[in-house]
């Protein structure tokens, strides 16, 4: 796996690399290798994981059909902006930079 660090941006590098390594499953191989998992324990997991993902093929394969409603997401106009969070979103409004 490689990931290119554009500026000397060392952070977005890592981040970016988490994220494919999460998303090959790289952490769940590790975390599972960590010991040893006998053969009717590894049969047991891999028919659980094949029933899991047959669930998720069928429903959606259900919702591409209309047999599942699923809400649109709501998306954000490009000019506005999210409101803000945190400790300075809900402070009162004597507390403000004048």
């Amino acid at each position: 796996m490689q990931v290119f660090v554009r500026d000397n941006n060392i952070d977005q590098a890592l981040r970016v690399l988490k994220k494919r390594m999460q998303r090959e499953g790289v952490f769940r191989e590790m975390r599972r290798a960590r010991f040893y998992e006998k053969p009717s324990e590894q049969a047991a997991r891999r028919k659980s994981e094949a029933v899991r993902r047959m669930r998720k093929l069928a429903r959606k394969q259900a919702i591409r059909d209309g047999l599942i409603v699923v809400k649109p997401k709501k998306r954000i106009a490009d000019g506005a902006k999210r409101p803000a969070q945190g400790a300075a979103a809900t402070a009162p409004a004597i507390f403000a930079a004048k």
